[in-house]
């Protein structure tokens, strides 16, 4: 679960802003099933996050560093590729270095994972572990001027051999001591804090964008008939008009998925394959292909309907393309809400509300929340529904908002700083400017007049 994320430099943002899902203790008895113990700590994380802001607030700009810090975690970076960040660009200096700190639960150990980065090389890197008020390094990397890359770890003598090599070593300047040890090393040689911590950035925490799917759906309802019952059983509660859904799957021959693929994303699939075993490839929003290697590759189309029912008692059966746009969607976020009810972990989504009913959104929530238990589950989102605004449904420190200020850089900030009463209307208030964050239309009010021909409440220049 992520406790806080601090992000300086980077897109909108400019100097350092913090959004922290660290439990307010002036909120006693408030939604008690949303908080889970910090390890090692008196402090609880909140299981949500919701973040509010206008149509260029930061929203997603905020999502776009958390995911960020977890691709430069994971992923090598190229020979002379440089880092990737994007630095702000309304002032400042330009050589300045981006910075990210993120305390997240994995296991049952709080960690703190950061990075400071130019365009060129990753200056600073730490894993620290924390209990309490105390940090224990796992390690810290600094890299000079000229690219030279040192790390520093008490625990190194303790670590095995070919982990102690590595870190003599170094590795890219461009590129994190995290991820040059995921592409050098086998999980067994990473050391158990590393391991746990590549393993959270890896399975644990899910970035699911407006526009994607996170996971292919095709795969998931023919693998797994809980996913299958659970995602039939939704839509049909939602109102969709859908009853089920049904897979084919069809084997394909080496000749017909060269057709389908091309040659440098099928000769990527199939190097993939002979590493994990299965590779799913997303070709329409109804079909994919399944790649798999259990002694020799076999391949698969897979495609995906939805059955409706219909008076004369004949099922109707569409292409997941024919569907409504929030159909679509909603089936799109289902697998994170399935994983949450059976795995936990972190999913953090990009415009919720995106084609969705604010009704459904609302119940999305509640949903989230009613299948917790005492897992770690954690979802946070941006969106723009104020329906959500709703103290029924969230505690006031799980309601965040993102504003740009003069000089174009997003601020933060959370609703419990406005200590709002308990039985105020959040969603009207918002709507009428009261916590920020909404879009100022008085220029747009202006334009409409103009065109309309009313210039009854327009400055005329004086000849």
């Amino acid at each position: 679960m992520i406790v806080t994320f601090s992000v300086a430099n980077f897109r909108s943002f400019n100097e350092e802003e913090t959004f922290s899902l660290v439990a307010s203790n002036k909120l006693t008895g408030s939604h008690e099933h949303h908080l889970v113990s910090v390890p090692d700590s008196d402090a609880s994380v909140l299981r949500a996050g919701i973040l509010y802001g206008a149509n260029g607030g930061g929203k997603s700009n905020f999502f776009k560093a958390l995911h960020y810090v977890q691709t430069m975690a994971l992923r090598p970076r190229k020979k002379g590729g440089g880092t990737g960040r994007q630095r702000f660009k309304f002032g400042g200096d330009e050589a300045a270095p981006s910075q990210f700190d993120l305390q997240f639960v994995a296991g049952d150990q709080l960690y703190r994972y950061g990075l400071i980065v130019d365009d060129e090389r990753v200056v600073e890197e730490w894993l620290l572990t924390v209990q309490g008020s105390k940090e224990k390094p796992v390690f810290e990397r600094f890299t000079d001027e000229d690219g030279g890359v040192t790390i520093e770890s008490k625990a190194s003598k303790k670590e095995n051999e070919r982990l102690r090599a590595l870190m003599t070593v170094g590795g890219p300047q461009q590129q994190t001591f995290l991820a040059t040890i995921r592409a050098n090393l086998e999980p067994a040689h990473f050391g158990a804090p590393i391991r746990t911590v590549l393993e959270w950035f890896e399975s644990k925490i899910t970035f699911i964008k407006p526009d994607r799917p996170f996971w292919p759906v095709g795969v998931a309802l023919s693998e797994d008939e809980g996913f299958q019952n659970f995602a039939s059983e939704f839509l049909r509660a939602s109102s969709t008009g859908v009853d089920n859904l049904e897979v084919s799957k069809e084997e394909l021959s080496q000749e017909q998925l060269k057709v389908m693929l091309p040659a440098d994303l099928y000769a990527k699939v199939i190097k993939n394959t002979e590493r994990r075993g299965k590779v799913v490839v997303p070709l329409t929003k109804d079909r994919e292909v399944l790649i798999e290697k259990i002694g020799e590759h076999r391949y698969f189309l897979l495609t995906v309907q939805s059955v409706h029912s219909h008076e004369t008692s004949n099922a109707i059966r569409f292409d997941l393309a024919e569907e409504s746009d929030g159909t679509k969607r909603l089936l799109n976020l289902l697998p994170a809400l399935h994983r949450l009810h059976t795995d936990g972990g972190v999913f953090v989504i990009d415009e919720v509300e995106r084609s969705m009913h604010p009704l459904l959104i609302h119940k999305f929530l509640e949903f989230f929340f009613a299948g917790c238990g005492g897992e770690r589950r954690q979802l946070i989102v941006t969106t723009h529904e104020s329906s959500l605004l709703d103290q029924n449904l969230l505690r006031r420190d799980e309601i965040w908002f993102a504003e740009k200020n003069k000089r174009g850089a997003t601020k933060l900030y959370s609703l419990s700083e406005f200590q709002p009463r308990k039985d105020l209307k959040l969603d009207k208030h918002y709507l009428q400017g009261r916590f920020g964050a909404i879009p100022f239309l008085g220029d747009l009010d202006q334009i409409m007049k103009r065109e309309a021909g009313d210039t009854s409440d327009m400055r005329v220049a004086e000849t």
